[in-house]
């Protein structure tokens, strides 16, 4: 489903002058219905990676395909949903009016938008306050409408970017609990943390980059019949590459 073959990205540092290497000739694929959870320190090009993947920015080389189709093509945004890792939304709309914006964007007609929010404003538990201003909300509280929003049109591929960030235990939960249900339905999901945990509880496969090279992609499940942890395996490719340690 999501197919990325020889990719490479540098930035140009503001300060310095010099070009940043932020991904080096990255090759990976995650099947259909399969939850891949991608690691990494700060700064190892798990949010590069992403943006390529919703053509956010523009790779050096290489090509990232979903579903068959090069990123670039327009009907790509009809198959993926995207949670940033700090989403951001106009102050004075409700949750409500954000997911009606998000939905008829995406072509849905009005009474599927009725529907689908009333469904997943349950869901992410913002049907109470589903008509007060988002500049009310707590950064959970964004963070669960921005899921809400990634998922209104009933996307095939989820993609999410640190989406425990800012959430309690009960909010953590809840994000836990729709990424089994959406592989549940056949979708991919493709998510990035910080939260070992949760890659060994939620995904099928998990790759590790550090440096802007993947290191490591393993089965979860052979993982964890080995008896060794992910944690001692995240930092063992951490310092192989020679890189400071961001848990």
């Amino acid at each position: 489903m999501i197919k990325i073959e020889g990719i490479s990205k540098s930035f140009l540092d503001s300060f310095s002058r010099r070009k940043v290497v932020a991904l080096q000739d990255l090759h990976l694929q995650v099947a259909s219905g399969e939850v891949f959870g991608f690691l990494g320190p700060n700064g190892a090009g798990k949010s590069t990676t992403i943006k390529i993947l919703i053509d956010l920015i523009f790779a050096d080389c290489g090509r990232a395909t979903i579903n068959g189709l090069d990123v670039r093509h327009k009907e790509t945004r009809r198959q993926v949903g995207y949670l940033p890792e700090n989403p951001y939304f106009y102050d004075y709309l409700t949750a409500e009016e954000l997911l009606w914006f998000g939905g008829r964007s995406a072509g849905l007609s009005a009474t599927q938008v009725k529907e689908r929010s009333e469904v997943l404003l349950h869901k992410v538990d913002l049907h109470s306050a589903r008509k007060r201003p988002l500049r009310t909300y707590s950064k959970g509280m964004v963070q669960r409408a921005g899921l809400a929003l990634a998922l209104i049109h009933d996307p095939q591929v989820v993609i999410l970017d640190e989406p425990m960030s800012g959430l309690d235990p009960i909010g953590r939960k809840m994000v836990g609990d729709l990424i089994v249900e959406l592989k549940g339905e056949g979708k991919t999901v493709f998510f990035s943390s910080h939260i070992l945990t949760d890659i060994e509880r939620f995904c099928d496969r998990y790759g590790i980059i550090v440096g802007g090279r993947l290191r490591r992609v393993e089965r979860v499940d052979q993982l964890l019949a080995s008896g060794t942890t992910l944690e001692e395996v995240f930092l063992n490719e951490v310092a192989k590459a020679g890189e400071g340690v961001t848990l």
